[in-house]
């Protein structure tokens, strides 16, 4: 009987069915990364979702067999381990696909049209004390027409494309950083960041992809371009963004993540001066979060489950 042991339950606000094998199940609320090794002692099967399971970890573990990531991103799990022990690891997928996308243009729209600007001016009395009907102290862009570059082309990066086609938006897809080769329909990396009026991120972290996005690539950029990230906030040398911010390399940003989550005071993207900048928006990682989304990956993580179960594992990464 296989013994699951969901360590952060309260990551997700869904219905999670139990799956329909024979098993023992135990969850907990959340999990500090201490309580790991204790809490998946026996365990056959672990749920994790940002928890990190390491090489060392895994050894000590030999009764795991499968990692369930109740997300898409698997950085957190020390995959050349799991495949050197033969354990199954798989994601969640595609669940998200309207949710982020969504919310990409959510901080499109409000960055591109100034509302933050315009909101905190008529909180100010500026409306209130204008000669005429409004005012034009911050400049107002239309999507339509501009040129958004993805550096990503999954489920996300597709999603993010419709919506740009469906506003008008001329939309790039990004080659690979430093690639040798472009392949057909993709646009070389430098030249996307040159031309693009918005660059949208929706690629994995990983050694390839830290810091994708530095000083040279900000300073590389319009400067009166915008960058989105919904991924992974290592995707992003945050000391180079908030001087970008600062002192004006880039025209505004919008963020759903950050490198540590949850961040700690000394994130330079979380200091005063820059939280109260209009053209810098910050969420708290729930672009993915609405509640159809995660709906949809506990229904996915329960298949999953059973999937492994039945001996034909799905949606496998390792």
């Amino acid at each position: 009987m296989h013994r699951i042991v969901y360590l952060e339950r309260e990551s997700i606000i869904a219905d999670v069915r139990r799956p329909d094998f024979p098993h023992h199940w135990v969850e907990h609320a959340q999990s500090l990364q201490v309580q790991v090794a204790e809490r998946l002692a026996g365990a056959t099967i672990a749920i994790v979702n940002k928890l990190t399971l390491g090489g060392e970890l895994i050894a000590a573990l030999p009764a795991l067999q499968m990692v369930a990531v109740a997300a898409t991103g698997t950085n957190n799990v020390d995959l050349e381990a799991c495949r050197a022990r033969r354990i199954v690891v798989s994601n969640i997928r595609g669940y998200a696909e309207h949710t982020v996308p969504e919310h990409v243009f959510a901080l499109l729209l409000a960055l591109s049209r100034n509302v933050l600007a315009y909101r905190q001016a008529v909180a100010a009395g500026k409306w209130q004390a204008s000669e005429q009907f409004c005012f034009f102290d911050f400049p107002i862009r239309d999507l339509h027409g501009a040129t958004l570059a993805l550096v990503g082309s999954g489920s996300l990066g597709r999603g993010v494309a419709r919506l740009a086609e469906a506003f008008g938006m001329r939309v790039l897809r990004c080659e690979r950083k430093g690639a040798s080769a472009v392949r057909a329909g993709y646009t070389p990396f430098a030249e996307a960041l040159r031309v693009a009026d918005a660059i949208s991120l929706h690629c994995p972290l990983n050694a390839e992809t830290t810091h994708l996005i530095g000083e040279p690539e900000l300073r590389a950029m319009k400067r009166s371009a915008l960058l989105i990230n919904s991924a992974r906030g290592g995707l992003v040398d945050e000391t180079a963004l908030a001087r970008a911010l600062q002192e004006g390399w880039i025209a505004g940003a919008g963020f759903d993540v950050l490198s540590v989550e949850p961040p700690g005071a000394g994130n330079v993207l979380l200091a005063p001066d820059l939280l109260a900048l209009p053209n810098f928006l910050l969420t708290p990682h729930v672009a993915w979060a609405s509640r159809p989304a995660m709906q949809s990956l506990a229904d996915q993580l329960t298949a999953n489950l059973e999937a492994f179960a039945r001996g034909e594992p799905q949606n496998r990464v390792a």
